[in-house]
This record gives structure tokens, C-alpha cells and sequence, in this order.
């Protein structure tokens, strides 16, 4: 396994194979190619030009973004650093015989970062060094490129020389403004919630080490979908809870009876987690959906034990009896119902591809959880009962009992009722049944089908080609009015009506 340092001294060796008019030296990063950036930062001014946002973001903040722990690439777009343009008159050129590899020599020799010469004696010497490189337009118009007649050549004379950036077929915006976008990509492994929350916590130290005139705000953040999906499956956990505790003690009817399993659900979710830990699992939404989904199920073998347990308090065995012989007697029932709950899952554990490393945390952690119940249903559970069940004749029924038990009593003398219509239509329940199975299968073969199912995230991405007639302040407005539609009215009417209207505004 290479190291980084390894990787690095690998480039470092490979430097002198490559072209020495390379424009930057090869660079590498830990990040997943197929991973997209999961937060954009824009810095923007109403002052500066976008070439001096461009160098504050890659001399200053992308520099102190890399060093985040987990950020794996920060990708800066919306411009370029800044640079003299030089544009050249081909006729005057011409007219003074002055070729263009001429021009770039001279630039290129004016421009030149060496020593400057040396100062020597016996016993020392001392090398000149002088920081005269040219970064403004001004200090080039100046420069000597050739002698003609005599009389110097400048590039000015020759040439238009602009203050402008390195590459002026780059441009971003936010909110109509120019920007200037840093794109963060997340390292392998590394869990994007907290390298979004070290951004987050990084960003006033940012602000504060960029000039006053320049802001930097965060455009666009993936995790909050991912945290508000997140909240909304914790939500959904705790409200299945709650449901479960419920329909517990209505058929039981007694607050200590529902306690014993309602203890179950807690208990499995807690030794849940300390087995996630230890297989480095997080929190997310497959593993939430496990976590939701076995409350119905981690219940199941408290409630078998409970049953019982009860059945031999009816006959009139003591509470310790009774739950010492109800327990031995339906343990391997218990050990049969939860080994077969997680036979179920045992294909998914074992499927290969994306689709398998997918749900692989999804069936472990509901496959833990039902494996924890047992446990607890078999140790805890019958110890619950021995302490806090009544005999059947100490036990009184209120009200509320009472009334459950009327209510009992009317259902199940409705499901009788349906049961002998049922059991005196058997044709007709028979075609029924089939007639649901042949639409089950025609809904099977109709209803799309798909790897995962789309989600709204609430992000349009739209790509405009112009010719090179057409001006880069007229595609930039066009492109303004048309996101402004679509701000107005998000719908898809809108995005409809901006696709239309944005083939129709520009020259064919």
C-alpha cells in the first residue's frame, strides 16, 4: 500500500522526465473521480475583478480548505489568475519585420525570475537576487521588444496591453453577480457530514483572512438533504416506537405486562449501536431503515416469551414458576423465530456488485438487532415477568380493560361472521384470490423499474453553446433573464418554459 509520502516522492522523481514548459507541476489527489463536489463556496465582490477573487480563493482559501480532514480536492472555476493580455497588431508587425516567436522571446527574457549576477572576494561570494517581475499591464507597455533603425521597439507600439486573466473564456456567477466557485470533493471513506460540518466551522476564520471587500458564502450544500433525510427517518423511528408500545398495550392492557416488551425495543437498538461501532457503520438512511423495521420485528420474541409465561400464570403457578418453566419450554421456539428472520437476509449479505455493498449495512444491522432480541427476549424478558406479573387472581381489570375486552369480543365475532361467508363462497373467494394474483403480476411487468428511485433535490444544471459571433455580455444576460424565470415560478412549467425560451433567445 503506497503512502504519501511514497506518491509524492514517485511525482517528485518523474519531474525531470517531463517538458520544462509545463505551466504547473504534477499534483495528485485522494479523491473518487466518480464522486461529484458535495458543497460549493462563491467568493464575490462589488470592487475587485474576478481574476483578484480568483487569486485570493487558490493562494488563500483553497489552501486552508485542502487541510481540512477529509476534503479531497478543492476545484476553483468562474475564472482564471490573473495575467496581461498582449494583443498584437499583425500590420504593424509586418511593417516592422518583427516576427511573433520575436515578441514571445522578449516577454519571456524581460520576465525571467534568476540571479541578476554576483558579488565575489577570496573567501565569500554573494549572489544578487531582485524581485522584477512584471504583474501589471503598465510595467509591460514599456517593454523594449526590438530595434529598428535605431530607435527601440516597445510593445506598446505594436500592441494593445490590458490588465485582464489567463483565461477569459471562464466566467461564474451568483445571483447575477460575478463569482468566482470553489468545488469540494470529499476523500474516499471520509464521512461527508463531518467534513461538511469542519467546513462550516472553518468558514468565519476564512472570512476573516480575505480583504474586507470580498465575500464568501456557501452556495450550494449537499448534506442538507442528506441531514434532513436523515431527521425525517429518526422521526419515522421514534414515532414506529411509540406505535409498537402502543398496540402492545392495547392487547395486553396492563401498563407492567407492556412494559416488559416495550423494554426490548430500547434495549436492541442500544446493543444495535455499539455493534455498528464496532463494525464501522454510521448512521444513515439504510441503516436507520434496519433500525425501523426490526421495532416490529425485536418485539416478536418478548411477546411469544410473555404469552407463555401468562398461560402458566392462568393455571395457577406463581410468578417465578411460571417463568422459569415458560421460558425453558419456548426457547427454541424463540432461537427458531429470530434464526429464520435472519435467514431471510442472509442472500442479501451475500450479493455481489454495487447493489450488494448497498444493502450489505442494511441487512447486518437488521440481522444484529433481531439477534440482540432474542437474547434480551431469553435473559431479560422472563426475568421482567418473574418480578413484575401478577397471578391471575390478583390481577383487576378497570375500565379501560373492560372496555378493550368488549371490543375484543365484537371483533372477534366479526372475523367468525366473515369467516363463514368466506367458507360458504369458496368459488368466488377463489376467483377473487386468483384474479389478485393475475394483477399482481400485470402491475409487476407495467410499473417502471429502476436502480434507485429518482429524488427532487432541487438543482437544475443547463449547458448554453453559443457561435463566436456572439458576445460573451450578450450570453451572460440572456442566461440571467432566463434563470430568473425560473426563480419566479420553480416548477416544471418553468423549467419547460426557460428550455424553450432559452433555444429560442439565442442566434442560430
Amino acid at each position: 500500500m503506497l503512502l504519501r509520502d511514497d506518491v509524492q516522492a514517485a511525482i517528485n522523481a518523474a519531474r525531470g522526465q517531463l517538458p520544462a514548459n509545463l505551466p504547473t507541476n504534477p499534483n495528485w489527489r485522494k479523491v473518487n473521480p466518480a464522486d461529484s463536489d458535495f458543497m460549493n463556496l462563491a467568493v464575490t465582490s462589488d470592487t475587485a475583478t474576478t481574476p483578484q477573487l480568483y487569486d485570493v480563493a487558490e493562494s488563500i482559501l483553497a489552501q486552508k480548505i485542502s487541510q481540512i480532514a477529509g476534503i479531497g480536492q478543492v476545484n476553483i472555476g468562474g475564472s482564471s489568475r490573473p495575467g496581461v493580455r498582449a494583443e498584437l497588431n499583425p500590420l504593424l508587425l509586418s511593417k516592422l519585420a518583427i516576427g511573433l516567436d520575436q515578441v514571445r522571446a522578449a516577454l519571456g527574457a524581460a520576465n525571467a525570475d534568476v540571479p541578476k549576477g554576483s558579488l565575489s572576494d577570496d573567501r565569500r561570494m554573494r549572489v544578487l537576487n531582485s524581485n522584477d517581475q512584471l504583474f501589471l499591464a503598465r510595467e509591460y507597455a514599456s517593454l523594449i521588444i526590438a530595434y529598428r533603425n535605431g530607435a527601440p521597439v516597445r510593445l506598446s507600439d505594436v500592441a494593445t496591453v490590458i490588465d485582464s486573466q489567463e483565461n477569459i473564456r471562464s466566467a461564474g456567477f451568483v445571483n447575477g453577480k460575478p463569482a468566482v466557485i470553489l468545488d469540494l470533493f470529499r476523500q474516499p471513506q471520509a464521512n461527508i457530514i463531518d467534513t461538511a460540518d469542519r467546513v462550516l466551522a472553518l468558514l468565519p476564520m476564512l472570512r476573516a483572512s480575505i480583504p474586507p471587500s470580498m465575500r464568501l458564502e456557501v452556495t450550494e450544500d449537499s448534506t442538507r438533504m442528506i441531514r434532513a433525510s436523515v431527521r425525517d427517518v429518526e422521526v419515522t423511528l421514534i414515532i414506529s416506537i411509540l406505535l409498537v408500545i402502543l398496540v402492545v398495550f392495547c392487547f395486553l392492557r396492563s401498563v407492567w405486562a407492556t412494559s416488559i416488551p416495550s423494554v426490548v425495543v430500547p434495549l436492541s437498538l442500544v446493543g444495535t449501536f455499539g455493534a455498528m461501532y464496532v463494525l464501522h457503520y454510521s448512521i444513515d438512511n439504510l441503516s436507520l431503515m434496519g433500525l425501523t423495521i426490526s421495532n416490529g420485528l425485536v418485539v416478536d420474541d418478548a411477546i411469544v416469551v410473555i404469552e407463555n409465561i401468562s398461560r402458566y400464570l392462568e393455571q395457577g403457578l406463581s410468578a417465578h414458576e411460571a417463568a422459569l418453566r415458560g421460558s425453558r419450554e419456548i426457547g427454541f421456539t424463540v432461537l427458531s423465530m429470530s434464526t429464520s428472520l435472519i435467514a431471510v437476509f442472509i442472500p442479501i449479505l451475500l450479493m455481489g456488485g454495487t447493489l450488494g455493498r448497498i444493502f450489505r449495512e442494511f441487512a447486518v444491522t437488521l440481522s444484529v438487532a433481531v439477534a440482540i432480541s432474542m437474547i434480551i427476549s431469553l435473559t431479560t424478558t422472563p426475568a421482567m415477568c418473574a418480578k413484575f406479573l401478577k397471578s391471575q387472581e390478583d390481577q383487576k381489570h378497570g375500565w379501560l380493560g373492560r372496555t378493550s375486552e368488549r371490543g375484543f369480543k365484537a371483533m372477534h365475532d366479526g372475523y367468525a361472521s366473515s369467516l363463514r361467508w368466506v367458507l360458504r363462497h369458496q368459488p368466488l373467494v377463489l376467483a377473487i384470490t386468483l384474479g389478485t394474483f393475475c394483477l399482481a403480476i400485470y402491475l409487476y411487468v407495467v410499473i417502471p423499474k429502476g436502480f434507485f428511485p429518482q429524488q427532487d433535490t432541487g438543482r437544475i444544471n443547463g449547458n448554453a453553446r453559443a457561435s463566436e459571433d456572439t458576445s460573451f455580455q450578450t450570453m451572460r444576460q440572456k442566461l440571467l433573464e432566463y434563470t430568473a424565470i425560473v426563480k419566479a415560478d420553480p416548477a416544471v412549467e418553468a423549467v419547460s418554459a426557460f428550455i424553450n425560451r432559452a433555444r429560442a433567445g439565442f442566434t442560430p
